[in-house]
């Protein structure tokens, strides 16, 4: 209980910390200091997402990191199992990120200018023109060389099986034409979900599997073969915890 009310102080005090550095970011963005502005951006929500780790007591185990093509656009397609898979891979995946992500996130404060700046794109699922509006704008960033992070289960499974991936993410990939990165999240649910949403310290394992490029090769690759490639691919790094490699 105790971590919990504290990782929740943390997280709100941050936000209001952060206020100084999103003006700076908003400033340099109107300059136009394109890097500066990016650096910025990056440096600050990284560190601000290995931290709430760090105070929910999660040690992160990074397998696979050099298998990340480093002049590339990706797709990279995670498995989804709980609240921390973000701030996990943001903070412990080594690249420049963006989300497609739930519109619901949009109500937090502070939150949603962040994301903004980081280029997320806000899907509702429930209104079918604006899940495709979201589809071409994530599509548009990647073609803009900008590194984007689908979750196609389309909710978490808090642990347990991991859930048909919606072929319709994979429209980013095919419309981009962006190489697919899969990676394999375990053990983010035991942070949270697992102990009725209370917050406690846990290992968490990500695996990062060999790219995939084959909807590169085909320009009519169908959406439900090539889900079903990325899904194979992500299930096949499942460990359940049975190895530690790398601390990031």
């Amino acid at each position: 209980m105790f971590r919990t009310i504290l990782w929740f102080i943390y997280f709100f005090g941050y936000l209001i910390y952060s206020l100084p550095n999103l003006w700076k970011a908003e400033r340099l963005k109107k300059q136009g200091d394109t890097k500066a502005y990016q650096n910025h951006v990056d440096a600050i929500t990284t560190k601000w997402a290995k931290s709430l780790i760090r105070v929910a007591g999660g040690n992160v185990h990074v397998k696979g990191k050099e298998k990340i093509p480093k002049d590339e656009t990706l797709l990279i397609v995670c498995n989804h199992v709980g609240n921390f898979d973000i701030p996990v891979l943001l903070g412990h995946l080594g690249v420049k990120i963006s989300f497609i992500s739930k519109v619901e996130v949009k109500k937090i404060p502070i939150v949603r200018s962040w994301m903004k700046h980081m280029n997320c794109v806000f899907m509702n699922r429930k209104n079918k023109r604006e899940a495709i509006q979201a589809i071409i704008d994530g599509a548009r960033n990647l073609q803009n060389g900008q590194h984007v992070v689908i979750f196609p289960e389309g909710t978490r499974s808090k642990g347990g099986d991991v859930k048909r991936f919606k072929k319709g993410s994979f429209k980013l990939a095919t419309k981009s034409k962006a190489t697919i990165l899969p990676v394999t999240m375990e053990g983010t649910h035991q942070m949270m979900e697992g102990n009725r949403n209370f917050i406690r310290p846990a290992d968490v394992f990500v695996t990062i599997s060999d790219p995939i490029r084959v909807h590169q090769e085909h320009d009519e690759m169908d959406l439900q073969q090539l889900a079903h490639i990325v899904q194979e691919q992500v299930e096949s790094k499942l460990t359940k915890n049975n190895c530690k490699e790398t601390v990031s």
